[in-house]
């Protein structure tokens, strides 16, 4: 074999077996993976194909934000992360360093959904980060934290609310809270039967851990106004409103200086984010 012929064989070889970082092929996407969407949780999303690269620019607009490629990405299968803040339908976009188009798609993130595994049975709530993004968030948090383990139904008014969150056995005032939040009462959600809600004090914007189940319509409960602006609603039972109901009938009295404390503890012994 000729010198050239030698030197033009292994150019050739080069290019066909270069990696993803090579210019000798465009990078294809063939197909998209979503393996977690779960609101203000880091979403890991699979984007299969041939020649890919890190370089690729990710938009997901503001519904997943700060997009970057795990470690153990490949040429043939890119991992990517990214922060889910919105629900509902968003569009994914993949595009070369050069603006090219690679991928144009959609997909969807589901209300979040958390299990409150209790001592008298489960209650499943939905949340509506789109109405009240803040007080979800915020729930989201402890809920991640598993600040709520081990928490008391510590007010229950028949007819009225069960409220929980704040303390445990003894009503000892659990520690940990974060920074109270803003009041979003105003946000079109109605005190109704089976909502949930942030409790708080007679400060506006004073809500942090504790919540409260609206046991009937309770619409007094809602913004009326700047001075008389009600509770925040964040969300709703979706399952377990007969635990809730079971709830309601406990016996309640009086302890350290609390008025309708249930005689028997009533225990959140585990929360979950299940979507």
């Amino acid at each position: 074999m000729s010198l050239l012929k030698l030197i033009f064989t292994i150019c050739v070889f080069l290019v066909i077996s270069g990696c993803g970082g090579s210019s000798g092929f465009p990078p294809t996407i063939t197909g998209v993976k979503a393996q977690s969407l779960m609101f203000g949780r880091t979403a890991t999303i699979y984007l299969g194909g041939k020649d890919l690269r890190s370089n690729l620019v990710v938009d997901a607009g503001a519904a997943c934000i700060n997009p970057s490629f795990a470690d153990n990405s490949s040429t043939d299968l890119l991992v990517l992360n990214c922060l889910v803040k919105a629900v509902g339908d968003f569009k994914l976009s993949v595009k070369t360093e050069a603006g090219e188009l690679v991928y144009s798609g959609s997909l969807n993130v589901p209300k979040p959904e958390v299990a409150l595994l209790t001592s008298k049975g489960t209650i499943s709530v939905e949340l509506e980060p789109a109405l009240a993004p803040v007080s979800s968030a915020n729930f989201l948090s402890y809920v991640g934290s598993g600040f709520y383990s081990s928490t008391i139904f510590h007010r229950v008014i028949a007819g009225f609310v069960i409220q929980a969150g704040g303390y445990t056995t003894g009503l000892v005032k659990k520690t940990g809270q974060l920074n109270p939040i803003l009041l979003e009462s105003n946000n079109g959600l109605t005190n109704k039967r089976g909502t949930l809600a942030m409790a708080r004090t007679s400060v506006f914007n004073s809500a942090t851990s504790e919540f409260y189940i609206n046991l009937a319509d309770n619409f007094s409960l809602d913004y009326k106004n700047a001075a008389n602006p009600g509770y925040s609603v964040f969300g709703k039972v979706t399952q377990g409103l007969d635990v809730v109901d079971v709830i309601a009938a406990e016996p309640t009295g009086i302890l350290n200086g609390f008025i309708d404390v249930p005689l028997s503890d009533i225990t959140i012994n585990l929360v979950l984010q299940s979507k």
